[in-house]
């Protein structure tokens, strides 16, 4: 079982025609559970679900593609809303109404004692920033990092209005307390503007002695580096047409997860894994974040999908 944590919202995605919008479940979170479980891990959600009626859609939303919500606390606080734009190029930017909305409310009790079955707990994004919910998210996955895998998705999001230093600062704590983190470029070019992405990646994996870093470039690949290897790994981007890059992130670093469960690294620790192992996962994952551009929103594939294309590009 991969638990993941953090918040499950609402997008409001724009439609053609002035003034139209559709309402999609989103939140990296939860499309990261969605991609889990798509690609054959068991997946949980471990979140805030208001009964309101976004929060209802997200419920079946999430349960008709088989994400287990045993975990999901019943919220009286209202869904959380994102509001989408998208450039010319597919590119996604965000607008954020959070006051008092579910996903960050998370009071201690709440938050379960996870079982020996739990290989990873996967936590990021907003929910592992906004307060008063994410001081007490890291203090429960500092609590079970000798236990499980941790792993961190910065996935920054500058809109929600917390100052860059507050940002940087709280990705620092969380890297301290996770095994593996997912960043992008674009990550890094806001939490240290001006600063070569690749050297960030590198400082932070000695600073925080990260057993595996994953450094997203968009299309054009990806790299890995650990502090147990010196030479790092990196695979290209799989070129496709996109249609827009909402979930992409999501769903590499839910990829990377699921491929190194299925391989038996997250059963013997995260420190384990060995560079032909991690490629073979950065590809898998690069692959697999392509497809999720080719649709419209957060649309994970299915394994056999992303083992498809793999046959391909190997022909």
């Amino acid at each position: 079982m991969i638990v993941v944590c953090g918040e499950a919202l609402v997008d409001l995605v724009p439609r053609p025609g002035p003034g139209q919008w559709r309402a999609v479940p989103g939140g990296g979170p939860a499309n990261a559970a969605v991609a889990l479980a798509r690609l054959g891990s068991e997946s949980a959600l471990l979140c805030r679900l208001s009964g309101d009626a976004f929060g209802r859609q997200i419920r079946a939303h999430l349960t008709e593609r088989g994400v287990d919500l045993g975990l999901a606390v019943a919220a009286a606080e209202p869904t959380t809303l994102a509001v989408l734009a998208l450039d010319e190029t597919g590119g996604a930017d965000y607008g954020f109404y959070l006051q008092g909305t579910a996903d960050w409310q998370w009071r201690p009790e709440e938050l379960p004692e996870l079982g020996a079955g739990t290989e990873a707990v996967h936590v990021g994004s907003l929910a592992a920033l906004l307060e008063p919910g994410a001081g007490r998210l890291r203090a429960w996955a500092r609590a079970h990092r000798d236990r499980t895998t941790v792993f961190f998705d910065v996935n920054a999001r500058p809109a929600v209005g917390v100052a860059r230093s507050e940002a940087a600062g709280q990705a620092a704590e969380w890297m301290d307390v996770a095994h593996v983190v997912k960043v992008s470029e674009e990550d890094i070019a806001w939490l240290e503007p001006g600063r070569d992405p690749l050297l960030v990646a590198e400082r932070w994996v000695v600073r925080h002695e990260l057993d595996l870093l994953l450094l997203t470039k968009g299309g054009e690949g990806a790299v890995a580096l650990s502090s147990h290897w010196g030479d790092r790994v990196e695979v290209p981007g799989v070129r496709v047409d996109v249609r827009d890059t909402v979930g992409a992130g999501d769903t590499f670093g839910a990829a990377v997860l699921a491929r190194l469960s299925e391989r038996g690294v997250l059963a013997r620790g995260p420190a384990d894994p060995d560079p032909a192992t991690v490629r073979d996962a950065l590809g898998f994952g690069a692959a697999a974040a392509a497809l999720a551009c080719t649709t419209e929103g957060a649309d994970p594939p299915h394994r056999a999908d992303v083992e498809a294309l793999l046959g391909a590009l190997a022909a």
